[in-house]
């Protein structure tokens, strides 16, 4: 399993275990995807997972820039025009996961509603 796999395997079991249910994982469209679907009492989360070894720079949260905000707004603009009707209107949120994978140890650090959707009219 990759470190990516990984990490996202680990933050599903994170937001589980938040209170969360996982609706999808690694969802395609076409060229677009999402890594995590969820749902909790406050609505639907897209969440982007950003896994990093301890010895790069770069924070992995800092790796979701204005592009990924807009693939990833796109892509969840696809999924609520295919899935949104069983999903009653929720409140859609925009999230980012970063784990950090230190010797085989993952820290996560979730950052919910990091971003608004980025992109032509969004909802």
């Amino acid at each position: 399993m990759t470190s990516g796999s990984r990490g996202e395997a680990a933050v599903a079991e994170y937001l589980t275990e938040h209170g969360h249910t996982i609706l999808d994982r690694n969802w395609r469209c076409g060229h677009l995807e999402l890594d995590i679907v969820s749902m909790d009492k406050l609505g639907l989360h897209f969440v982007e997972v950003k896994t990093r070894s301890s010895d790069e720079a770069l924070a992995p949260q800092e790796a979701v820039g204005a592009v990924k905000m807009k693939r990833l707004s796109a892509a969840a603009k696809m999924y609520l025009s295919r899935k949104g009707s069983r999903l009653g209107g929720s409140e859609v949120f925009f999230d980012i996961a970063a784990v950090l994978d230190r010797d085989n140890h993952l820290e996560i650090n979730y950052f919910p509603n990091a971003f608004l959707p980025l992109g032509d009219s969004f909802l």
